[in-house]
């Protein structure tokens, strides 16, 4: 391996500006396909995890839970030698029953660049610049936040409070609302001027209330999407990955990302035609946003919940191809 590259903020870009916004495997997931199609590719990242290791670093250092920020990181680590090994490093989780036990070693990389510049985004940055990764991974909130949600079990079941990520993922049970805590957070300045000068914004796929619907809580970041000029692209779930929203249709899901966020218009609508019962259904809720729905083939084959990082990177190019976003260049 050969040393990492000088940070260079004025190296010319390639592609048009993609912002994917999200959390989790499902962001780093379309972070994976479109690192490929450009260079110019910010991924806007929640932070409300409060479990594992993120949950740990953050309760012991008031820090931001950089579980999620290191998955986008990681996915954003090139296919040569040098990307594939350090994606490797950054996903490593330590075993054993000491203090570094369920640590994932990305995590502590992250909160020690952190703590030596006391600046997220810096840290980030530099973070990135050692993976020579393939764009720019920012929080949506430069403030650690808490995910509040109400549950209810069955159509006739006692709605439940929850707080914390992973509680809302893994209640039993249909989440009918959720909130941020603190409510109303400050946005990530970086963030919001990577949504407003962009050509492209993808919203999904992941577990909808928990990594998704967050960006749309955070004011300054809504009123970005609703006011930039970009493609508004959702790029839907495979399937239920979590309990939260395991009764859903694909329909319903474009009806909760409305409710969460009026005036927002959405121009194209992606999903696996194997993920969608009812086509005419989701096809309505799509155009009810202002979108047209895009149906491709995208699941790895014997992996029902997975993209293809191969199959999604064709499926975005070929809309381009189409006219129907940016074209990729």
């Amino acid at each position: 391996m050969t040393g990492a590259p000088a940070l260079d903020s004025d190296a010319p870009r390639r592609g048009p500006a993609v912002v994917a916004l999200g959390g989790g495997h499902g962001l780093a997931a379309s972070l994976a396909s479109l690192r490929r199609l450009t260079d110019d590719l910010t991924a806007v990242v929640t932070v409300a995890d409060n479990g594992g290791s993120s949950g740990r670093i953050r309760e012991q250092y008031d820090v931001l839970p950089p579980g999620d920020l290191r998955m986008a990181l990681a996915a954003l680590c090139g296919d040569d030698e040098w990307g594939q090994t350090w994606a490797s490093v950054l996903q490593h989780r330590f075993a054993g029953r000491g203090d570094l036990a369920g640590h994932a070693l990305g995590n502590l990389l992250i909160a020690a660049v952190w703590q030596r510049l006391g600046d997220p985004v810096a840290g980030l940055d530099l973070v990135g610049a050692l993976l020579r990764a393939y764009g720019r991974v920012l929080p949506m909130s430069t403030e650690p936040l808490s995910l509040r949600a109400t549950v209810t079990d069955g159509p006739d079941g006692v709605p439940c409070e929850v707080v914390g990520q992973v509680q809302v993922a893994t209640t039993p049970g249909n989440v009918i609302d959720v909130s941020l805590v603190p409510p109303s957070p400050p946005a990530c300045p970086e963030a919001v001027k990577a949504v407003e000068q962009a050509d492209l914004v993808v919203l999904g796929p992941g577990s909808w209330f928990s990594s998704v619907i967050p960006h749309l809580l955070v004011p300054d970041l809504a009123d970005a999407l609703r006011r930039t000029s970009a493609t508004r692209l959702v790029l839907l779930n495979l399937r239920s990955a979590t309990a939260e929203t395991e009764h859903y249709a694909p329909q319903d899901l474009l009806a909760v990302l409305a409710g969460y966020a009026p005036g927002l218009s959405i121009d194209v609508v992606l999903a696996d035609p194997s993920s969608v019962p009812d086509a005419d259904a989701l096809r309505e809720s799509a155009s009810a946003l202002g979108a047209e729905l895009a149906l491709a083939h995208v699941a790895a084959d014997g992996e029902g919940d997975q993209h293809d990082p191969g199959l999604l990177t064709a499926a975005l190019a070929a809309l381009g191809g189409r006219g129907r976003m940016p074209l990729w260049r």
